[in-house]
């Protein structure tokens, strides 16, 4: 097949969907299936299906139920709610931005999501009537404070804000902020390395309560920025463009920034620190499916998900019996990837 045609095959949306609904499946599949145990993937849709039916199948081994309902099938859609979390709120903050450097990570929201998040499990803080939405409430605003803080110190630094400025600022801000984490973990003791850990991001052992944790504020974010996708597509023109076609710029901005520190804010809360998800996946989903936010951010959601289960499926197979954190494994892919865009950029400037 000729390599245009190849391109046009894949760039129809409904390949591109298809595709990635595929993806998405078969890393579901191999997250439950394969493991120190594995469990046949007949065997997985009987389990499921008689859960969903409230059936009870006589010839399913007890041992590989127990495995899938409870230990694997709650592993595998956790790191998918994150996976897809982080992808989509990269991709509104990348479009925002204009700039493909732009992600959680790099602008620091996923460090101040760090600090709410252990300030909550050190200090064992519960907000009245809210219970253990405590842990994801105080993230979320911990990683609002810190993406306002970096913008208005990029604004102190430079009135035009350049793209370039606000991405070193949140390097700087996430920098700082990682270093006061290991400072507290160093002056308080064995009850903060208990947490490093999950700072270095795992969805190990966390169950159906971290799911419903997780779920609310995805649905929540990810409808606010797919509801802006066409806002978002007039921005990353430029905000003075996107001004004179009839968008609230200021709001919209305010909008997609909330939104993207509910996403953020609440996959730090359930999974520690993971990065580089919402600066690859966007970014390589751009490439292959083009700018247009009305696809480019449910495609972000479709690959971040899928992408996040088999990282982590990696993550607990590779050294089997031995876990690496989560995050190890995101790093390792995503920073050639980050590495790859710089000088891809510079040869552009260059150009």
């Amino acid at each position: 097949m000729p390599r245009r045609s190849i391109l046009k095959f894949l760039n129809n949306k409904f390949t591109a969907y298809g595709i990635a609904f595929i993806f998405l499946i078969i890393s579901i599949i191999m997250g439950i299936s394969i493991g120190t145990v594995s469990v046949p993937v007949l065997t997985i849709v009987k389990i499921i299906g008689a859960k969903l039916l409230g059936i009870s199948i006589s010839n399913i081994d007890p041992m590989n139920s127990s495995i899938v309902l409870n230990i694997r099938l709650p592993r595998v859609i956790l790191s998918g709610l994150v996976g897809a979390s982080l992808a989509i709120a990269g991709a509104a903050f990348q479009g925002l931005l204009r700039n493909p450097l732009a992600d959680p990570y790099t602008l620091g929201v996923s460090s101040g999501a760090s600090v709410g998040a252990v300030i909550t499990l050190f200090f064992n803080l519960s907000i009245p009537f809210v219970g253990f939405f405590t842990l994801p409430l105080l993230s979320i605003l911990f990683s609002f404070l810190t993406i306002f803080v970096v913008l208005t110190f990029a604004r102190k630094i430079e009135r035009s804000m350049r793209v370039e400025t606000i991405i070193l600022t949140g390097i700087i801000f996430s920098s700082f902020l990682g270093a006061l984490i290991s400072l507290m973990i160093a002056l308080t003791g064995d009850e903060l390395r208990q947490i490093i850990g999950w700072l270095l991001g795992s969805v190990s052992m966390r169950g159906w309560e971290y799911i419903k944790i997780i779920l609310p504020f995805f649905i929540i974010g990810s409808a606010v920025l797919l509801f802006n996708a066409k806002e978002l597509n007039a921005m990353s023109f430029g905000e003075e463009r996107a001004h004179h076609l009839g968008v609230n710029v200021q709001k919209r901005k305010l909008l997609v920034l909330i939104a993207g520190s509910i996403l953020t804010g609440a996959a730090v809360a359930v999974s520690g620190t993971i990065g580089f998800v919402g600066l690859v996946i966007p970014h390589l989903v751009r490439i292959v499916w083009g700018p247009d936010h009305k696809h480019l951010l449910p495609l972000s959601i479709l690959i971040g998900s899928g992408f996040l289960i088999l990282a982590d499926l990696i993550s607990r197979t590779i050294i089997s019996p031995t876990e690496l954190p989560i995050g190890v494994i995101t790093a390792l892919i995503g920073a050639p990837v980050f590495a790859a865009i710089l000088l891809q950029r510079k040869r552009m400037e260059r150009s």
